[in-house]
């Protein structure tokens, strides 16, 4: 596959979304109290809704929108009530930078439908084991064959799913044992990326961090787990060290937001455990920070099992996507 010479054809869509809606939120052109809705977004993006739920949870997170007692997401912080206001995003004069744009229009087929599979094979493996039928994927995203078998490529390279002896592509379980294994290997690598990239963080990003833990009560333990890869050990200088990292969070991350979606309460004790990692680096005692990273995540693999059991005893999942099929 070709690459584009636009580096940010590289960053997740998620990523390009965010960065769209959130310039045009801070220049006023999206003004406060407008209605953010999924579909205009998607629509304006030309996309799926699973990356543009991702870039509103990243903005609710970052106090730039706010729920609100109706459909979609109200533009700021919340901190005063404003009138919502109901208009089509597409009639609004956004400012979409030329890279960002063509970063968007230029990934290939697959990419516009990656994220959206991603998610729905990734949450089903709560849930048992699954066969996707390629044929009904295709019809389902509206795409052709060869577009499948790129999603479904990449999907085996990031370890989601794997082919059976009948040649059956499958996904799940996720098990107990599963689990067990990816947060030992988080225990493992983790603390020692954290210990190599103590040289290259930015340890004013990290203040800021904990600013909006301190200020944020809604603050969500995905945002936090996210700022700590990124802006910590993702600033290790060792790219294939930080790509096993990413691809072993992967499925627990997608497990974690299908909990989530379920309604299962957000985690307060790693919220605050997250806080005191981040204070830990803020302070440059590293060794300090990477021991109590390792065990934040034994701590967090014990809590991740037991969710993972409420989950188990629901007789009810609700409906998957047609291309999936129980084994």
């Amino acid at each position: 596959m070709i690459r584009s010479a636009n580096p940010l054809a590289q960053e997740p869509r998620y990523e390009l979304i965010t960065r769209v809606l959130r310039s045009n939120i801070r220049s006023g052109t999206i003004p406060e109290g407008f209605v953010l809705l999924e579909g205009p977004i998607a629509a304006v993006m030309q996309t799926s809704r699973v990356p543009v739920q991702s870039a509103l949870r990243q903005l609710l997170d970052e106090n730039l929108i706010h729920r609100f007692d109706g459909r979609g997401y109200l533009v700021g912080s919340g901190a005063q009530p404003v009138v919502p206001l109901r208009r089509d995003i597409r009639d609004l004069p956004l400012d979409i930078p030329a890279e960002v744009d063509e970063a968007l229009q230029t990934r290939g087929t697959w990419r516009h439908v990656y994220d959206q599979v991603e998610e729905e094979v990734a949450s089903c493996q709560i849930f048992g084991e699954f066969r996707i039928v390629e044929t009904e994927l295709a019809d389902y995203l509206g795409v052709s064959r060869t577009v499948v078998r790129d999603v479904l490529a990449r999907l085996q390279e990031r370890g989601l799913i794997r082919k059976s002896a009948s040649s059956h592509w499958i996904a799940g379980p996720l098990t107990a044992r599963t689990v067990s294994e990816k947060f030992q290997l988080r225990s493992i690598v983790e603390p020692a990326a954290l210990r190599l990239a103590a040289p290259h963080i930015r340890y004013a990003d990290v203040e800021t961090v904990l600013d909006r833990i301190g200020k944020d009560p809604a603050i969500s333990s995905e945002y936090l787990g996210d700022a700590l890869l990124e802006l910590c050990i993702a600033q290790a200088p060792n790219t294939t060290l930080v790509e096993m990292i990413r691809s072993n969070g992967l499925l627990l991350s997608a497990v974690d937001r299908a909990l989530i979606g379920l309604g299962l309460p957000r985690d307060e004790t790693t919220i605050e455990q997250y806080h005191t990692l981040f204070d830990l680096i803020a302070r440059h005692p590293i060794d300090s920070a990477a021991e109590y990273l390792r065990d934040h995540l034994s701590i967090v693999a014990r809590r991740y099992l037991a969710r993972m059991k409420i989950v188990a005893v629901i007789s009810e999942t609700g409906s998957f996507s047609p291309y999936l099929s129980p084994v």
